[in-house]
């Protein structure tokens, strides 16, 4: 069953949490795994990022390719996870996955649905700034995908994510650029024209550049080890990953040896 954990239902304080965008989920948590709902973009976005996420693991650790629990034994953080979208496959892969999210009802409903499909997670309400205070024990890979534009601090978000991981381990950022095309695609296109998300979703002033990522987990101490473009296209209707960093994109990082 999935960790269960009794606190007061207000939203965290602090320095990354932006109150507003909690509320903002809040208001749409029962639709988390709705592949029709308010949703429904990330779960068609979701296989290209899991795939990318379970190979470049399988590469770095060197693990089983061909194994049906090829994350077996390693620890991971999903940093602002949601519904757990990405939470619990990683745990169907064999990883102790821990999801944490300031939204109360982000967790809820994670834990109504791993508890519903049997897999466990250990899921909290809480901010990474927190698990490092508390001295969290360190992770193999850290994943903070398309949350870092929704904190109030993306750096000192990023340097928190960096500061749970473990030496050789492996951080993946995900995320919007701040583009002209950016702005045209994820607000103008997928809010407005196409109605893929709610209005008002995203700002994008908040997006954050493939290079102020890089320098926040560089600065954070970690070892670049790529960046890739994750783009859409309207004839297949799948995403796939592209060398066009342009919209959305996901870093790469690793922790040096010690």
């Amino acid at each position: 069953m999935t960790k269960i954990l009794t606190r007061d239902e207000s939203i965290p304080e602090s320095p990354s949490v932006d109150p507003a965008e909690i509320e903002k989920f809040r208001a749409m948590a029962a639709d988390w795994w709705s592949p029709t709902g308010k949703f429904a973009p990330l779960h068609k976005f979701n296989p290209v990022r899991l795939t990318y996420i379970r190979e470049t693991a399988v590469k770095h650790f060197g693990l089983d390719a061909d194994a049906k629990r090829p994350l077996e034994g390693l620890r991971l953080l999903d940093a602002g996870c949601g519904g757990g979208l990405v939470t619990e496959p990683m745990a169907r892969l064999g990883a102790h996955a821990v999801g944490i999210d300031a939204g109360d009802k982000n967790i809820k409903a994670a834990m109504v649905h791993a508890d519903a499909m049997n897999v466990v997670v250990d899921y909290r309400v809480g901010t990474v700034e927190g698990l490092v205070a508390a001295g969290e024990p360190k992770f193999d890979i850290v994943l903070s995908l398309e949350v870092v534009e929704h904190v109030q601090d993306p750096a000192r978000f990023l340097a928190d994510c960096a500061a749970l991981l473990a030496p050789g381990g492996m951080m993946v950022m995900a995320t919007l650029n701040r583009t002209a095309k950016a702005f045209a695609f994820a607000v103008v296109g997928a809010e407005h024209v196409l109605r893929w998300l709610p209005v008002g979703t995203h700002d994008w002033n908040k997006f954050v550049t493939p290079e102020e990522a890089r320098a926040a987990m560089i600065g954070a101490g970690l070892d670049m080890l790529e960046t890739v473009g994750v783009s859409f296209s309207p004839l297949t209707g799948r995403w796939s990953l592209t060398r066009d960093t342009a919209v959305n994109y996901m870093v790469t990082a690793t922790r040096p040896q010690v």
